[in-house]
């Protein structure tokens, strides 16, 4: 017997005996993928957090009546998966800005930030293991991309999670039908709508396949020149990166703007009129280790959703730089088709960002 399943054995008949100590180190295997899981129904972070804790708490009173018809994973998925279809109806669909509201050209006029369980979250990258091998690796960015998961909160809630159990996840129809209560003509006719309209929303190419033609060493100098235009305020160096038609999204601030020209004129008019510090996100693969960190020579650039990310520093009147915003970068082409800025201070714990920059960093001793 493989000796996961068999320690799994072992813990799950101690959980059944009422020992919480093991019921925890019998779920912490599949607490990520489950929030990760939940995070695609949801599009938010805190949501899913929500719904697994939620999900988790039912497991453990359900778990001594558990009689292992289905495997232990399949029992959590189908728990956690209709804790997000309940959720799902107490609170509105998460957005990303070109759903919320059209672009502006007046940079003056940013908007009051728009609070509350609106927009879309971005996804701290810690879900992908070497252990799962670089196919189910890439798999798995591309299932917590931000276009992918915001073309998801445009489908009703039964064929979002229909796509995400058959496509993402794998299972069959049957497998599906019996999470879902209901059955595998339902579950493929649900597949079918929500394939077209997922579909309609989702770019040519994913994200992985940009970044993977752009290669390793492409997405560091992308990422480089970024940086280092970013910090020198070179309107002309960062427009040189752009695709004709990016858009530069920060939520929770309804403004975006959508094309080169408004988005250089953002870029001239308010955004360097203040300096600013980029460091790379680099992503742990411990769990809730996410920090920053200057990029070393030869080392990939950190992710958020998959996609290449830097954390964003202001610099304030005193001279400190204080975070600011998590900036997440689209490609096509080897161009910067979105920069998505998300400025909802809420957020930047979740991802073990520091407060302020460290001095070596941040110019005050240069």
């Amino acid at each position: 017997m493989d000796q996961f399943v068999a320690d799994e054995l072992e813990l799950l008949d101690a959980a059944r005996r009422g020992d919480q100590a093991a019921f925890e180190r019998l779920v912490a295997a599949y607490r990520r993928e489950l929030t990760a899981h939940c995070y695609r129904m949801l599009g938010s972070f805190h949501d899913a957090e929500d719904a697994v804790q939620e999900s988790l708490l039912s497991v453990w009173r359900a778990i001594p009546r558990f009689e292992g018809r289905s495997s232990l994973r399949t029992w959590l998925y189908r728990i956690c998966t209709n804790a997000c279809l309940r959720l799902d109806t107490k609170r509105p669909k998460r957005l990303r800005s070109p759903d919320h509201g059209p672009p502006r050209h007046d940079t003056a006029d940013l908007g009051e930030p728009v609070l509350g369980p609106v927009w879309l979250e971005p996804w701290p990258d810690d879900i992908a293991s070497d252990e799962a091998g670089p196919a189910a690796s890439y798999e798995r960015r591309e299932s917590v991309e931000l276009a992918f998961v915001a073309a998801l909160q445009h489908l009703p809630a039964f064929q979002r999670a229909v796509l995400i159990l058959r496509e993402v996840l794998e299972y069959s129809a049957a497998d599906v039908a019996a999470l879902l209560d209901t059955t595998p003509a339902a579950v493929n006719s649900a597949l079918q709508r929500a394939r077209k309209g997922a579909a309609d929303r989702m770019p040519a190419r994913s994200q992985q396949a940009e970044l993977a033609t752009l290669g390793p060493g492409g997405q560091r100098d992308l990422v480089d020149a970024l940086v280092t235009a970013w910090e020198r305020a070179d309107v002309d160096a960062v427009v040189a990166l752009l695709a004709d038609d990016v858009r530069f999204t920060m939520p929770p601030l309804p403004a975006w703007f959508d094309g080169r020209d408004d988005v250089t004129r953002f870029l001239a008019e308010r955004v360097f009129a203040i300096a600013w510090r980029l460091v790379p996100i680099a992503v742990a693969k411990a769990p809730a280790t996410v920090g920053t960190k200057p990029a070393a020579p030869g080392e990939q650039p950190g992710t958020v959703n998959g996609q290449p990310a830097l954390a964003s520093y202001q610099q304030q009147p005193d001279g400190r730089f204080l975070i600011g915003a998590i900036l997440v970068l689209s490609v096509r082409d080897g161009r910067i088709t979105e920069l998505a800025s998300f400025l909802d201070p809420e957020l930047y714990p979740r991802f073990g960002l520091p407060h302020e920059l460290p001095a070596e960093k941040s110019g005050r001793e240069r």
